[in-house]
């Protein structure tokens, strides 16, 4: 794997920063300070869309934070500290990264659950925790995962004196993590908080208009039209054979690497330890399969003959995506994105809840959740994004569109 294509190396605290994201991590360190001698804890939440460097932002916060924690004198010295991530394939990046830096530890990096259960077991308190992906945080027991407590984020609050926390809202994928924003700040409302919005776009190498066109499709369900403008400086393409874009991802694989077909729910995928296959006419490709591998799906080399899914893919740059809008999403009338919920073969994602018992809210929130994955995996690209949809109709409008966009240059 490229150096320049490794998660660990785009994620590193050595990564150079812009003047704001610099002037920000000392604007959280001041904040941490400030409550570290509390009885009570505080909340410094950074919330910001896909791509908007959420990440970068916490990986050198907690560097600062243990280089400090380990020197002998200053007011950091010999805190406590931990660095909590609910996704396992992210979870692997960052336990690689501390392997590279002495003031780092494999063990700083947990699973939520492992440090909630460790922590009250032996009672003991944290310092500062920093938390990434917290729209991932379980919002209700889940005794299969060893949580059996109603709410993680209140869990940690309990444990730690200061949390620092990246959130998004719509990159929740479950029911049992689904959080909104409202939801958030109900559970932090007690305490001190800070709220900043990160609003620059890090990874994708395109412009605003196909972002709000993003933006449309996934939140709104409007289709707008697509623009000539869309492709300035950036790959955007819409695909009427699904094998011809795998065999365009294929190229440029082997031109950059990192390039994945990936796609949403809507084809058959159970956790046997079989393969899988999504088929669309000649195209036909097996699910990602377990990764038992400390490198993450999509730098392992083989995964290009794979099809990655919102759990392996959620949190990563890819050079080059090409996504499958599976059967579940459809055009309905003439410009609204619907989605069929009896297509939806990943049911694990939709336990009920005992605070959604009315059906038609549970609906809405299912319908948003798997356009929050629609969502994540078209936002996976840095240079550039194909789509296929199996639905017809959605194919044929957006291949006009498209065409018609291409006319125009």
């Amino acid at each position: 794997m490229d150096l320049i294509n490794r998660s660990e190396e785009k994620l590193a605290p050595t990564v150079k920063l812009t003047d704001k994201q610099a002037k920000l991590i000392e604007q959280i360190i001041s904040f941490i300070r400030r409550h570290e001698k509390h009885d009570f804890p505080a909340v410094f939440v950074l919330s910001g869309d896909a791509g908007s460097g959420k990440s970068v932002v916490l990986s050198h916060l907690f560097f600062r934070l243990q280089q400090a924690a380990r020197e002998k004198f200053g007011s950091l010295a010999g805190s406590r500290n931990y660095f909590l991530v609910n996704h396992p394939e992210l979870l692997k990046v960052y336990r690689n990264i501390a392997g590279h830096y002495p003031q780092l530890l494999k063990k700083d990096f947990q699973r939520p659950t492992t440090f909630i259960n460790r922590l009250s077991k032996e009672g003991r308190t944290a310092d500062a925790v920093i938390i990434d992906e917290a729209h991932l945080l379980l919002s209700r027991s889940d005794p299969y995962n060893n949580f059996t407590a109603d709410n993680q984020l209140a869990e940690i609050l309990k444990l730690a004196k200061v949390i620092v926390l990246v959130f998004d809202s719509r990159q929740v994928i479950k029911t049992k993590d689904y959080w909104t924003e409202r939801r958030l700040l109900d559970v932090i409302s007690a305490y001190p908080k800070q709220v900043v919005h990160l609003k620059e776009q890090f990874r994708m190498q395109a412009g605003s208009d196909l972002l709000d066109w993003i933006n449309s499709f996934t939140k709104d369900r409007r289709l707008l039209p697509i623009q000539a403008d869309f492709r300035q400086g950036f790959d955007f393409r819409i695909f009427a054979d699904a094998e011809q874009m795998r065999e365009m991802i294929v190229a440029k694989n082997q031109l950059v690497g990192l390039s994945r077909i990936v796609s949403t729910t809507g084809y058959a995928s159970l956790l046997d330890g079989e393969k899988h296959y999504i088929q669309e006419g000649d195209f036909c490709m097996p699910w990602d399969q377990y990764n038992y591998q400390s490198i993450p799906w999509a730098e392992i080399p083989e995964t290009v003959n794979e099809v990655g899914s919102v759990y392996t893919c959620q949190g990563f740059d890819l050079n080059y995506v090409g996504l499958i809008l599976g059967p579940p999403i459809y055009l309905q009338e003439q410009n609204h994105i619907a989605v069929d919920l009896t297509k939806v073969t990943s049911k694990e994602a939709f336990q009920q809840r005992k605070d959604l018992v009315d059906q038609q809210a549970f609906q809405r929130v299912k319908e948003s959740l798997v356009l929050n994955t629609v969502n994540i995996l078209m936002k996976r690209g840095i240079k550039g994004l194909y789509i296929f949809a199996h639905d017809q109709t959605l194919r044929q409008r957006l291949i006009a569109d498209y065409d018609r966009s291409v006319a125009d240059v």
